[in-house]
Order: structure tokens, then C-alpha cells, then sequence
């Protein structure tokens, strides 16, 4: 004898017909709940993945807040003294001074035709730079050496630019190239040399984009080619414990640091980034939970159909008085079962894929003989992926009511049939 009660036990009966293990009915339902759930699983730990994976490389390289003079055309001349005024707060944990410009770099190959690109200079100090940047720990070859003309490349850059340890480089300042374009054609013309740097190590702080075109030398190189008075900076990085503490610590730093001065936190530097992920996450979420909207039909056919194939043992089991209520949960128990099945199997087919989704990309490469994420379009190695609970809960559970849900209205058709109606063409 079975100890389930005699609604789960005829709901369990009724999924599967006599001559087959389960009904094929019953299997697509299933299969639509399940493949609505791993596709919504994976595709938001995909997005989470790269939201974190973006926001832990840019703030590893860059730092939470800066501080900046409130015109772009002046220099932080007392940045030791700002520095030591926002290292007091609580929530600051690192400050670097730092100057950032593009500059025009020749290689200087020993055989060979030079090559000409315009990276993004970063010049910080040595010796605290490590407080606010994952840079000094992010070398692969060479030193962390900035000293005697010293530059430090990424891995990318060193590979299109044909440049490896000892490599120089020539370096034209801004300012010496808008003077020699004043005097050109002229008696008086000047000509002034481009700065020599040496190549003393190769980066990589895992964001394509630094790694390709960010070059960094030391703060008084960059000083120097700008043309910047001695002790002077364009700002000030700033780290924080919890980065999601910036908007509560520009506040604080606003109300003690020196008038002209400004606060940024990284949410105001990187606004396109993040936005968009955040906006392109929530509109998957409810693009692809249509999947689970058509998986819910699936169920209300299938239950439908259930209750026109059983209308005559309805009618017996309420002659034999069986309640409304009893009845309906014989015919919902169904659609708990398919929703439990469905996003059971779909969770574990979602975490299968995702553990296993970068050997996936490249046997696709392969067998494609494209690259299916360009790292200079996604700004990714691999493929990240963030298995966040809450996430994941909200998807399960979701799915689970719509099958509920979608179950409920035959299941209350069912119970409402009167007997001598249901077997009065018996």
C-alpha cells in the first residue's frame, strides 16, 4: 500500500500512461521549465560575472575616488599636504599622486621599420602606488623599475608593438611638439628630441584595454614631459575599503578638503560601463523569462488535457465523495511536480554549462574557426561567470509559481465538474 495520500498518488499516475515510462506531454513540459531555467541561470551569471570581473580589473588598476583641481588646466602643487587630509578619513586605505595624458611613442627597433601609436601615459609614484593599484604585483616580466627613464607596458601593447625587456622607445612631449608646429617654416625654427625610455617591465592587470594602451613611467618622467611644475600632480587616487563606499566618503572629503578642489568616485568615471551592464542584465532577465512564459502554457495544455482525458474518473471519485478541494490538488499536484522537475534538472544543467562554458568557447573555436569573445569588443579573456544565490534563488523560484500558477486554473476547472456531468455520457 502507498502512504501518499491518494491526490499524489493518482497525480503521479496520472503523468505517465500505462504502456510508457512517462508521457510525452509530461516531457516537454518538463523540458520547456527546464531549459527556461538554465538558459535564465546562465545567461545572468554570465552578465554578473561580467559586471564583477569588469569593476574588479578597472578598480584594480584605477582607484575609487579622485581628487582633481576644479579646473582641468591647473595642477595639484600641494597634493603631500591633500593626501595627508584624506588619508585621515576611516574608509581610505591608500593615496598615490598620479598624472595622465596621451603621448606620442616611436619604437626603436635595432632592425626594422619603426612603429608610431599614441597610448595613454600614466605616471605614479613608486613608492605609493602599491596602496591604491594592483600594478607593482601585476608584473609578468621584467621589474616593477621606473627609475632612470624606466616604463612599465602592457602585455598586449609589448606584443603589437614588437617591444620585450630593454626595448627603447622615444617618447614626444606635448609640449615640445606644439612648439615646433609654432616655429615651423620659420628662421627659427625648433627642433626638440623626443625623451628615450627603456622598457623595464611587461603588465598585466587582466583588462584588455590597460594591457593594449596604457603605458606607465614614473611621476616625475611624466611631470617632465608635460611640462608640470616641480611637486605637482594632476591628482590624487584614492582607494576605499568597499568601493560602494565612495558616494559616502566624497561627502565627508568634500567638507575638509581645500575650495577648488573636486571628489570623483569611479561610478562617475566609468558611467557607461556599469549602466549598461546593469540595464542589459534586467532587460535579459525579462526578455528571456518569456522562455518560462511559454513553459507555462506548455503546462496549461498539458493539465487541459489531462482533465478532458479524466473527466470520467473525476466524476467517480466525487460520486465516491471525493471533495473540490481534493480534486484540485490531485490535478496542481502535477504541476508541482513538473516544476519541480523542471527546475531541478534545469539548475543542474545550467551549473554543468557553467562550469565548463570556457572549454565550450573553445571547442567552438575550433570547430568554427572564429573567436566567439574578441577580447578588444568584450574586454575579456575568458568568458566570467557569477553564480550569485540571490539570483539564482529568483530564478528557481519564480519559475516554480509560474508552473503553479499555470497549473491552477485546469486544476480549478476539474474540481468545479459536478458528477452526474462528468458521467452523464458514460
Amino acid at each position: 500500500m502507498s502512504r501518499l495520500p491518494f491526490e499524489a498518488f493518482l497525480a503521479l499516475r496520472y503523468l505517465r500512461p500505462r504502456r510508457t515510462f512517462v508521457s510525452v506531454i509530461t516531457l516537454i513540459s518538463i523540458i520547456g521549465v527546464l531549459l527556461g531555467v538554465a538558459v535564465l541561470i546562465v545567461v545572468i551569471a554570465v552578465m554578473s560575472g561580467f559586471d564583477q570581473q569588469w569593476r574588479d580589473c578597472i578598480l584594480g588598476f584605477n582607484a575609487h575616488l579622485k581628487v582633481y583641481p576644479a579646473n582641468p588646466e591647473d595642477s595639484l602643487t600641494n597634493y603631500q599636504a591633500i593626501g595627508r587630509t584624506v588619508a585621515k578619513n576611516p574608509d581610505v586605505i591608500g593615496v598615490s599622486p598620479f598624472i595622465r595624458c596621451l603621448v606620442p611613442l616611436k619604437t626603436e627597433p635595432d632592425t626594422g621599420k619603426p612603429k608610431y601609436y599614441a597610448p595613454g601615459l600614466v605616471g605614479v609614484d613608486p613608492e605609493s602606488v602599491g596602496s591604491v593599484s594592483i600594478l607593482p604585483r601585476s608584473i609578468k616580466a621584467g621589474a616593477f623599475d621606473l627609475g632612470d627613464n624606466g616604463l612599465l607596458i602592457g602585455c598586449d601593447f609589448a606584443s603589437r608593438m614588437a617591444l620585450d625587456i630593454g626595448s627603447r622607445v622615444a617618447i614626444y612631449s606635448p609640449g615640445n611638439l606644439e612648439k615646433m608646429e609654432a616655429t615651423a617654416g620659420q628662421s627659427n625654427a625648433e627642433v626638440l628630441l623626443p625623451e628615450e625610455f627603456t622598457v623595464r617591465g611587461i603588465f598585466d592587470v587582466g583588462f584588455p584595454d590597460y594591457n593594449s594602451s596604457v603605458i606607465v613611467s614614473s611621476l616625475e618622467d611624466a611631470r617632465s614631459l608635460q611640462g608640470m611644475p616641480e611637486n605637482s600632480a594632476q591628482g590624487l587616487q584614492v582607494k576605499l575599503r568597499d568601493p560602494f563606499l565612495a558616494e559616502k566618503v566624497r561627502q565627508e572629503l568634500e567638507k575638509v578638503l581645500p575650495e577648488g578642489l573636486e571628489v570623483q568616485t569611479w561610478k562617475e568615471e566609468f558611467p557607461d560601463i556599469f549602466n549598461a551592464l546593469a540595464v542589459e542584465k534586467n532587460m535579459m532577465f525579462y526578455l528571456l523569462f518569456f522562455i518560462m512564459i511559454v513553459a507555462g502554457f506548455g503546462i496549461v495544455n498539458c493539465q487541459i488535457t489531462f482533465v478532458v482525458q479524466k473527466t470520467r474518473e473525476i466524476g467517480i471519485l466525487k460520486a465516491l465523495g471525493a471533495g473540490r478541494r481534493q480534486i484540485l490538488w490531485l490535478f496542481l499536484s502535477q504541476s508541482l511536480v513538473v516544476g519541480l522537475l523542471g527546475v531541478g534538472l534545469g539548475l543542474g544543467i545550467a551549473m554543468l554549462a557553467l562550469a565548463y562554458r570556457n572549454e565550450f568557447l573553445v571547442f567552438m573555436r575550433h570547430a568554427t574557426h572564429q573567436e566567439l569573445l574578441p577580447a578588444s569588443i568584450y574586454h575579456v579573456y575568458d568568458l566570467p561567470a557569477s553564480i550569485q544565490a540571490r539570483d539564482v534563488a529568483l530564478i528557481c523560484g519564480t519559475a516554480f509559481v509560474t508552473c503553479v500558477l499555470a497549473g491552477l486554473f485546469p486544476a480549478w476547472k476539474a474540481s468545479r465538474l459536478q458528477p452526474v456531468e462528468a458521467l452523464r455520457h458514460e
